[in-house]
């Protein structure tokens, strides 16, 4: 298929920069400096609960985080191993080895538009033909990440793109919360009926 006029298809390599691993010092129960782990990539974003910490200080300042960067999970469960998301600066952190920092070239890729690009589900299922596996344990290390390819138009409309697709997470979310209270109310339906049963 031919790319809409003005998208260019290219590797990851050639529109990325960094492809950098995490810490893979162990981490603390306690501590000042998080360490996103492969279990904290959700939903497009960071999920910051169950965090372990960092006190070496230079390993934080190596591997500290900076605001729009794509964390990659190059390592888990075959089917969430590709997953990402970006950093938005929440709380100064760091990263472990079971992750890849990858950021789009400035004015080439927009970070946020490389995230969803890279958990598309056309993405995903690229990573997985192109995996390794062991017992339930995939690995997608940074040379085969380099060798994604991303469609990709100017950055103007990349911005434009994402605004859009944060509009439709949202709405998603909003439905989300109305089915869960209805499926509730259900629920509590079926258990009054039984009581007076």
């Amino acid at each position: 298929l031919s790319l809409p006029k003005g998208w260019e298809e290219k590797k990851l390599v050639e529109v990325c920069e960094g492809f950098q691993y995490g810490s893979s010092s162990k981490s603390m129960i306690e501590g000042e400096t998080p360490v996103l782990r492969m279990g904290n990539i959700q939903n497009f974003g960071i999920n910051w609960l169950k965090l372990k910490f960092s006190v070496n200080e230079n390993e934080i300042k190596k591997y500290l985080l900076k605001y729009g960067d794509v964390l990659f999970n190059r390592t888990n469960s075959p089917e969430l191993v590709g997953k990402s998301a970006i950093y938005k600066n929440e709380m100064p952190a760091i990263f472990a080895g079971y992750l890849i920092r990858v950021r789009g070239k400035e004015g080439i890729i927009d970070n946020r538009y490389l995230n969803f690009y890279l958990n598309c589900s056309k993405t995903r299922e690229y990573g997985y033909s192109v995996m390794s596996s062991s017992v339930n344990q995939a690995n997608i290390n940074a040379s085969k990440l380099k060798d994604y390819k991303i469609q990709f138009p100017e950055i103007t409309q990349q911005i434009k793109l994402v605004k859009g697709l944060n509009q439709l997470l949202t709405e998603l979310e909003r439905i989300n919360v109305i089915n869960s209270k209805k499926l509730q109310n259900i629920d509590d339906l079926k258990m009054s009926l039984l009581q007076k049963a």
